[in-house]
């Protein structure tokens, strides 16, 4: 059997076969089923180098390519040595920006601004190909971590892991003062849930390390499987700054995005669409000026604003707020609950036990719908959705005044397809 196994694992080996090109990637793999598999470079967004428990003893890596409007991972290469794999994913990442950069047509100028150049026209130099030397590692720099000991503390902090715990506890002590044997053991599939979500988080986010790289952010985290990803700013729809109760006395947040071409399937899934796990208000602010580069208020106040939308308390800096009739569907939160317009996104904020702003630059925004439901219709209040790619992210402006929700429908609108004219693809994606 071992063998068998083995021989299988060679032929395998022997039949698999990579390419890059000027063009695309491909990878021809199987024994039985042949497979020819292919990617354009001008499509790929992120290549994630992953290492899986047992290709870390040897020293392996697998290369995951990312592709735009792909529903998962278009190509999987593995195993490659793991400084060839990333050397490999530096190469390609070049030649996708360049492909990207020449099919892009030249926008033409102002004459000042023409003028300013020395009136030189745009070069039409080709993308060089891939077999050219490959570049120097774009250097990276640490902008957040989150240590070992704050995800333990994060996620024992957790109230589904609270809950089980609680639960567990709670039929020990029946049994014990009761006398009912194996009372406990009715409550082993609460233990074992929260057992098996206490793993996956930490196991996901161990070591988790934010990095500015020249082709977006570099996230390096994981505990058995360990993974290099990357998110191109280009490609981020939509962001959500969290925190819940528990965390507020630690002062601690978690920063979510959608991803264009990211799935969020499973919890597991769902953790490729995290950029800040835990993480101080400072960690926070740091992540979002990468990610968010053009706040849309002057740089001086900037801070303050979200810090507003995201505590609720201080200068309210402009957030419109639900109406008093709101109270009767929102009897908590319906204070805080509010949005704010700048120039280049829109910020909603809600909850409050569990405080969220959710991020939307106007660029991004897919569609919107004016909702309404039946209680609201007679308390004279509306609600505005954000749609964005799937992901975490599910944006709202909920309970409105009806003039206040078909303004904001209206207005937003206008932003979004004057910035979708206005903007031009960033460096990392897609426009």
């Amino acid at each position: 059997m071992i063998l068998l196994v083995g021989g299988g694992f060679v032929l395998s080996w022997l039949t698999t076969r990579y390419l890059v090109d000027t063009a695309t990637v491909r990878v021809k793999s199987g024994i039985v089923f042949r497979q020819h598999r292919q990617a354009r470079l001008d499509r790929i967004q992120a290549v994630d180098v992953v290492q899986p428990f047992l290709a870390r003893l040897f020293g392996l890596a697998e290369l995951r390519f990312e592709v735009a409007d792909a529903s998962g991972n278009a190509l999987r290469l593995s195993f490659l040595p793991a400084a060839e794999a990333q050397q490999l994913r530096a190469s390609v990442l070049a030649a996708a920006v360049a492909a990207r950069a020449a099919q892009q047509p030249e926008v033409p100028t102002s004459p000042g601004e023409a003028a300013r150049a020395g009136g030189e026209p745009p070069s039409s130099v080709p993308p060089p190909a891939v077999s050219a030397p490959a570049p120097a590692p774009v250097p990276e720099t640490l902008v957040a971590q989150a240590s070992v000991a704050r995800i333990l503390a994060s996620t024992a902090l957790t109230p589904f892991v609270i809950v089980a715990a609680a639960i567990s506890a709670a039929g020990i002590v029946l049994e014990v003062t009761l006398g009912v044997r194996a009372l406990s053991a009715a409550f082993i599939p609460a233990l074992l849930g929260g057992a098996v979500t206490v793993w996956n988080r930490i196991s996901s986010f161990w070591n988790f390390r934010v990095m500015a790289s020249g082709d977006g952010l570099r996230l390096s985290r994981g505990l058995l499987e360990t993974r290099s990803q990357t998110v191109p700013a280009g490609r981020i729809q939509a962001i959500l700054i969290r925190q819940p109760l528990l965390w507020r006395p630690l002062g601690w947040w978690s920063v979510h995005v959608n991803v264009a071409g990211y799935r969020h399937t499973s919890e597991r899934e769902g953790s490729k669409s995290t950029v800040l796990p835990v993480g101080t208000a400072e960690d926070v602010f740091r992540v979002l000026g990468l990610i968010l580069p053009d706040p849309g208020i002057d740089p001086g106040a900037a801070r303050a604003a979200f810090e507003a939308g995201m505590t609720g308390s201080g200068v309210d800096w402009g957030f419109v707020h639900s109406p008093p009739p709101a109270r009767w569907v929102d009897p908590f939160a319906w204070r805080r609950t509010g949005f704010l317009a700048t120039s280049t996104a829109l910020l909603s904020r809600t909850g409050v036990l569990a405080r969220s702003l959710a991020i939307v630059p106007h660029e991004r925004t897919q569609s919107l719908a004016l909702t309404q439901g039946p209680i609201e219709r007679w308390l004279g209040l509306a609600g505005v959705e954000l749609h964005s790619t799937p992901g975490p992210v599910r944006p709202v402006v909920p309970h409105l005044s009806v003039p206040a929700a078909e303004a904001l429908f209206a207005e937003q609108a206008a932003r979004a397809a004057r910035a979708r004219r206005l903007g031009r693809p960033a460096p990392g994606g897609n426009a």
